[in-house]
């Protein structure tokens, strides 16, 4: 801390900083004159920073801000509980063509996923999708996917440094050959311009006006891999509507609730990444519910706001999902207000 044996603004924001921690003047001495610094020198800028309304006035600031907090922990512990309770808190529901009422009033508003079945049944990429259709039609398209994930161990939060373009006949005969692979995935991350490349294919996707907004321009993202693709733990900024439309894919889900144990580093995402759970590394994780689904063809996962949750093919997959619902549904708009991490 200490530059030339004179005394700086590092040193004092460090003083102030373990100062509102609640450290004592003893403490913060102590590793002042383990630097080097003068023990009267250290006890003045420590009385002066002691003394300072504006260090005061930050030190009431976050007590009032711990107290919030610590409101809002006890709020989230009595879900906890409540959930733990519950047998069938971690069961996510198969339901058969919800009717719009019965979907966002027992579901979408209560911020709980389902599996809706049935309302997919009309569209034609499911008789007309597949990898042979794909490569016969659109195959010398230019498309965006994500490649090289292997070699960045946080390839999830720096996907846009690996970007790169391909045919569509590549991709495909890429993931027919691949036994399994996280490498390359197509994502919705890709989509501003896959989009316009495979236009025609969004002509084969239902509008689903049950429950999305057949009006809006966010009409669908795609996602396109071989077994193996994951998308590490994470939560989104808005409802999402994961249509399963080739192929299958895994994934365990957690109730925002359990924010506390999930290892939320930075943004949205976790530090948890590949199931099983290192609980030595995880600790926290130790009996926190994860609740598992498959998702098959012709399923749609309806995945509320904020849960957070890891997506694994486990068969070379197609998926598309959608984020127009009728409600507004951009959390994303006011999510820097609250501070996040």
């Amino acid at each position: 801390m200490r530059v030339n044996g004179v005394m700086d603004d590092q040193w004092r924001v460090w003083i102030a900083q373990n100062l509102a921690s609640g450290c004592s003047t003893e403490s913060i001495m102590a590793a002042m004159l383990a630097e080097g610094v003068e023990p009267l020198e250290a006890f003045r800028e420590i009385e002066l920073a002691k003394s300072s309304p504006y260090l005061r006035g930050w030190e009431v600031a976050a007590q009032t801000y711990k107290s919030r907090f610590n409101k809002i922990s006890w709020f989230f512990e009595i879900q906890r509980q409540l959930n733990r309770q519950n047998d069938k808190s971690n069961v996510i529901e198969r339901r058969h063509k919800l009717s719009r009422e019965e979907f966002y009033q027992q579901y979408y508003f209560l911020n709980r996923p389902v599996i809706i079945t049935g309302v997919m049944d009309d569209w034609a990429a499911l008789s007309k999708w597949n990898f042979n259709y794909f490569k016969e039609n659109f195959g010398s398209r230019v498309v965006n996917i994500q490649s090289g994930r292997n070699s960045n161990p946080i390839y999830e939060i720096e996907q846009t440094t690996l970007r790169v373009d391909t045919t569509f006949l590549e991709l495909i005969e890429r993931i027919e050959s691949s036994d399994a692979s996280n490498d390359f995935y197509m994502t919705a991350n890709n989509t501003s311009k896959n989009r316009e490349a495979l236009t025609e294919l969004w002509a084969d996707i239902g509008r689903i006006p049950e429950y999305l907004d057949e009006n809006s321009q966010a009409d669908g993202f795609l996602w396109i891999g071989p077994t193996g693709t994951r998308t590490p733990f994470h939560h989104d900024l808005t409802n999402n509507f994961l249509a399963q439309v080739m192929g299958q894919k895994r994934i365990e889900l957690i109730h925002p609730c359990e924010f506390h144990n999930v290892y939320n580093h930075l943004h949205c995402y976790s530090q948890i990444d590949v199931p099983p759970i290192d609980f030595q590394q995880f600790p926290l994780m130790q009996g926190t519910p994860i609740s598992v689904c498959e998702l098959n063809p012709g399923e749609m996962l309806f995945l509320p706001v904020g849960w957070w949750h890891y997506v694994e093919g486990i068969s070379p997959s197609v998926t598309m999902t959608f984020i127009n619902s009728l409600p507004p549904n951009n959390a994303a708009e006011y999510y820097s207000s609250y501070g996040p991490i």
